[in-house]
């Protein structure tokens, strides 16, 4: 038998300020219909004054340990996905521990911006299979809103906050494609794209948090062919072709890079878990805000087969299969 890291929960936590595009409209040179026609988006969700990361990552927590009938001290550990930090340490993770009241295990947090959430799963799917832990908490957490630059209208209309949750745990499988859990994974860096996406602050360079910086047009051209290929690799390393995916639940960036990479992978736009629309970019918290809002409509069932990925500053990317 082989031990592979089953999903046995998941929620989201949103905040309750919610954001449409005719907002920016009052101090920007755009407009509603631009922002959709361009990225997808009608309105995301902002934390309210004095809201925190760790905050909205306590409540995705809680809502996965509800959905899968848990309490917090049946957790081994906790791993945050996030690049929006409360503070610059300690980590967001230990905040949500003592949060939770949980009296028992670990707590770290994975910083890989966007490609967060897929890089935090790779290491509990890791952490799983290896016997280090049986049963995870993996959380995409962020408040991009803290790093906007609101006089940029190229990126301050493309993002919002939001949590959410998974818990794996480890279940004896048959050892091939047809067991439920990760399947596979794929990661990559590439250092030299820096510029295409970053923050201009850090605690050893300005002392600051800094703003967000992007080069929109470069970055989606990179978009496109990495998450394609990463998914397509991934799906590889399982045994598994385009043909067999149930649902593309990607990270929800902008509606062309989602259209372009569903296009390239031939899987069509009935079988792509889309949110962009209500939640804006969360970063390491769109693939989980997609999951828990793929399972709580019904589309995402138990057994089908799922292809994540991400792409974000680095650039980093990656590339999760996943029989839910």
């Amino acid at each position: 038998m082989t031990l592979r890291a089953v999903v046995e929960g998941v929620g989201h936590y949103l905040p309750d300020r919610i954001v449409h595009n005719s907002e920016f409209e009052k101090f920007l040179d755009t407009s509603d219909e631009w922002i959709k026609a361009r990225t997808g988006i009608e309105r995301r969700h902002f934390a309210a004054e004095g809201q925190t990361t760790s905050d909205l990552a306590v409540r995705a927590a809680q809502a996965a340990l509800k959905n899968a009938g848990l309490e917090p001290d049946d957790i081994d550990g906790i791993v945050v996905a996030t690049s929006t930090p409360d503070l610059t340490f300690p980590s967001v993770a230990t905040m949500v521990q003592r949060e939770l009241g949980m009296t028992r295990g670990f707590g770290f947090d994975v910083q890989a911006v966007c490609a967060g959430f897929i890089y935090a799963l790779t290491n509990a799917n890791a952490m799983i299979v290896s016997g280090q832990a049986k049963r995870l908490l993996v959380i995409g957490a962020e408040t991009f809103s803290r790093i906007m630059d609101w006089t940029d209208r190229s990126t301050c209309v493309l993002f919002g906050d939001g949590a959410g949750a998974i818990v794996l745990s480890a279940q004896e499988g048959a050892g091939d494609n047809t067991d439920q859990g990760i399947l596979s994974a794929d990661l990559n860096s590439d250092g030299r794209y820096r510029e295409m996406l970053y923050v201009d602050g850090g605690v050893s360079s300005s002392g600051t948090a800094g703003k967000l910086r992007m080069q929109g047009n470069p970055l989606f051209r990179q978009a496109v062919e990495k998450l394609t290929t990463t998914a397509e690799t991934a799906l590889a390393k399982a045994g598994l072709t385009d043909d067999d995916v149930d649902w593309i639940v990607p990270h929800q960036a902008n509606i062309r890079i989602i259209q372009g990479t569903a296009k390239r992978m031939g899987v069509p736009m009935d079988r792509v878990i889309v949110t962009v629309q209500d939640h804006g970019n969360t970063s390491a918290a769109s693939i989980p805000l997609a999951l828990s809002v793929g399972v709580s409509d019904g589309s995402i069932k138990r057994g089908d087969l799922l292809v994540s990925e991400a792409i974000g500053g680095g650039l980093a990317w990656g590339a999760v299969v996943l029989r839910w």
